[in-house]
């Protein structure tokens, strides 16, 4: 009688085996972006919501800030003729017009649909 009531008492100590997990936010998606010479530029055209990093470069001759206007509105700070940074953004779902304001160059449409999946079950995610 002992022995049983110790092995529930152990079994009651080890806690429940389902227990609830936030899921992990999607991974980060990698956009790259052009500034110049004739137009801006981004690719892919099409992403999913969520964290996004874009590396831009300004490939034109005059520094230049890249603009991103559409459901969040935000612009990197200027980037100098011939570099590249990154910018990372929040992108909810909707269309975005990426611009470089006072260049003269032709902006592009990114469109953001639906939100990615989790990343929950991806190996070798940081």
């Amino acid at each position: 009688m002992l022995a049983s009531v110790v092995v529930a008492t152990l079994a009651a100590g080890c806690g429940s085996s389902d227990f609830p997990n936030k899921p992990r936010a999607a991974a980060p998606i990698e956009v790259t972006a052009s500034i110049g010479p004739r137009a801006v530029k981004v690719s892919p055209v099409k992403v999913g919501a969520g964290q996004a990093n874009l590396t831009v470069a300004n490939l034109s001759s005059n520094p230049a800030t890249l603009r991103l206007s559409g459901p969040t509105d935000s612009a990197s700070s200027q980037i100098e003729a011939g570099a590249v940074t990154t910018v990372s953004e929040e992108l909810k779902t909707g269309p975005y017009e990426v611009s470089a304001p006072g260049s003269g160059l032709r902006p592009t449409t990114l469109k953001v649909g639906q939100p990615r999946p989790s990343s929950q079950n991806k190996l070798l995610l940081p």
